[in-house]
């Protein structure tokens, strides 16, 4: 049984309409208004077999990308574990995009809540969520998105870049123009 705040959201992200800018600040303000449902719309967004999950992800990468994704901070263990579910291509372009706002955190120079409290398991997961992106069918954005938190990652984890290496060389790079340019720059940064 759903309480009373999932219900809420549910019903938020049922009224979303289409994901224009105007309609997915909308309902973040409501969720902005009250931080207790910011964790309604992470669980949300791993209801995996339902399509309410797309709209979820697409206000929780909003929020993350355009407000607070300290607010993600408490719940980065849920959010590593369960992005290796997502089923539905729309959800999985927002988590991709999310998972790079997690990398560029942990490596800024600035202090924050991401960085401090993204344990080595959570790294493991989303890396490994990330192989997986790459090696299945997944749509430019997601390659794009995941070879930059792979880069990132593979500066603490050496044995990352030898393998995302090989993956670009091998299948990205003989892909769509956009992975190819993705594939090309990464390829010069683990180089240096």
């Amino acid at each position: 049984m759903l309480n009373r705040d999932t219900l809420f959201v549910i019903h938020q992200l049922e009224n979303l309409g289409t994901a224009g800018i105007e309609n997915r600040q909308r309902v973040a303000n409501i969720i902005l208004a009250n931080k207790m449902l910011f964790k309604e719309l992470v669980t949300i967004t791993f209801f995996v077999d339902d399509k309410i999950s797309i709209k979820a992800a697409w206000i929780l990468e909003w929020i993350c990308t355009h407000h607070h994704l300290n607010w993600l901070s408490p719940h980065l263990k849920e959010f590593s574990k369960n992005i290796a579910t997502l089923q539905f291509d729309s959800a999985i372009r927002p988590c991709a995009k999310i998972c790079e706002h997690i990398a560029t955190a942990y490596f800024s120079k600035e202090d924050s809540e991401i960085k401090n409290n993204l344990t080595e398991t959570d790294i493991n997961a989303i890396v490994n969520t990330g192989f997986d992106w790459l090696i299945t069918p997944q749509k430019i954005a997601v390659r794009a998105y995941t070879m930059n938190v792979l880069y990132l990652f593979g500066q603490v984890q050496k044995w990352i870049h030898p393998e995302l290496k090989y993956l670009i060389a091998t299948k990205i790079i003989h892909e769509s123009k956009g992975c190819k340019a993705r594939g090309s720059q990464i390829l010069k940064l683990i180089d240096k």
